[in-house]
């Protein structure tokens, strides 16, 4: 086996056994620098290394499930879309995510199998109409593409497509454009795109306007949209618009099929761990600074500064930038005791990623798991439509019956037992 053999075999097994560089290298016994040389390609591992690595894979793969459909992930974050459309028989075939910290903690929660293409930066697939068959076929695309400011000024040149005008040209040089390419190569049965509510009303609401031509009358699709709170689901108010499509106009879906839980929904406390180390307390100096700013915005009738809640509360929206001071939900402490940031844990209960049975592994810094928290999607509410959605998709007719997910497991994160 040569080193190269060796490197792709050796980063192969480890990333299908869910193992972070650092567990594998304490698994093969050798030291972290050895387990990078493998991985780099710079020497080959053991044959009794790989072997070790193989039973992991081998008991770490999900058990066989009937596919109802599969599906595509881009712009995946740590693949909050990915789990509701996995609970309801789908079969994810490709993932782009370029982060390559988000990348480390989707991987770890989501075992690869051989069908499966992980990508990073989408645009290496769309470059061309070969590029583009690169993707794998699919029958529903999620996406929960960044909104980049869109030019809507004219038609200057052919796209990639070779179309010479249209709504597709006022979209180049944006992410979206990257996912219209891809619908209108693979012409999926379905899909789901994702975005902060404010893309209705970004650029005077002509982003949102030229998105849905684009959708609408370039590619043909039926197209609905809904701005969901995920306050029924989580102890936050977070807000985000979704927008479904399907290619078949007949297709009867609607957002007001979506079930939402009853009653006034969670509070902080059920997501509040019992014990929490004191390095997630303010510093003394962070807590006067955040208290000194938000008495200076009072006096200027300014409503900035941070959110004290307590368990019975309900949350602001956690942010990505919340590694930097925790200032949007600081949790109290009691009388005379300095607030303290959520734990990464917390936030993952708080975005819906831990739930009932769930597990989900969290194999980077605090730092990183706040960006990716901040800027993930709440899963339950994903769940809730991919639910809604499901009837319109293939192999619906057969779901009660073959394949049945449990709202709260799912094929990749751990399930805790016992």
């Amino acid at each position: 086996m040569t080193a190269q053999d060796g490197k792709v075999e050796f980063a192969r097994l480890r990333e299908q056994a869910g193992l972070t560089l650092e567990e594998a290298a304490r698994v093969t016994k050798v030291s972290l620098r050895s387990a990078y040389r493998h991985e780099n390609g710079e020497c080959s591992p053991t044959p009794l290394a790989l072997d070790m690595l193989r039973l992991m894979a081998e008991s770490h793969r999900p058990p066989e499930k009937t596919v109802r459909f599969r599906f595509i992930d881009l712009f995946a974050g740590i693949g909050g879309l990915r789990v509701g459309f996995q609970n309801i028989g789908g079969k994810c075939v490709f993932t782009s995510e370029w982060d390559k910290y988000a990348v480390e903690t989707y991987r770890k929660n989501f075992p690869s199998d051989p069908d499966h293409v992980f990508a990073g930066d989408i645009r290496e697939f769309t470059r061309s109409p070969e590029a583009l068959s690169r993707i794998p076929s699919h029958d529903v695309l999620l996406a929960g593409f960044p909104c980049q400011p869109f030019s809507i000024a004219g038609v200057s040149k052919k796209n990639a497509l070779g179309r010479p005008h249209g709504f597709m040209d006022a979209t180049q040089g944006t992410l979206f454009f990257d996912v219209a390419q891809i619908i209108q190569h693979h012409r999926p049965k379905a899909f789901l795109l994702e975005n902060v509510k404010n893309l209705r009303s970004h650029d005077g609401g002509n982003t949102f306007r030229t998105i849905m031509n684009v959708l609408q009358n370039d590619l043909g699709y039926k197209v609905e949209t809904r701005i969901i709170s995920a306050r029924p689901w989580v102890p936050q108010g977070r807000e985000r618009i979704f927008i479904a499509g399907f290619r078949d106009h007949q297709v009867d879906f609607s957002f007001d099929d979506v079930v939402m839980p009853e009653g006034d929904g969670p509070t902080l406390g059920s997501v509040l761990q019992a014990e929490v180390d004191d390095k997630y307390t303010l510093t003394p100096k962070l807590w006067n600074y955040l208290q000194d700013y938000k008495k200076k915005h009072e006096s200027k009738g300014n409503g900035f500064g941070f959110g004290l809640c307590g368990p019975h509360d309900v949350a602001r929206t956690l942010s990505a930038r919340y590694y930097k001071d925790g200032s949007e939900i600081l949790v109290y402490q009691g009388e005379g005791k300095r607030p303290r940031r959520l734990t990464p844990k917390e936030c993952a209960r708080l975005m819906g990623f831990e739930r009932g049975n769930r597990v989900w592994e969290i194999p980077v810094s605090d730092t990183q798991a706040y960006k990716q928290f901040g800027n993930a999607v709440v899963v339950p509410v994903v769940e809730a439509v991919a639910e809604a959605m499901s009837p319109w998709l293939p192999g619906a007719e057969q779901s009660a019956e073959v394949v049945t997910f449990p709202s709260d497991a799912v094929e990749g994160p751990k399930v805790a037992h016992g």
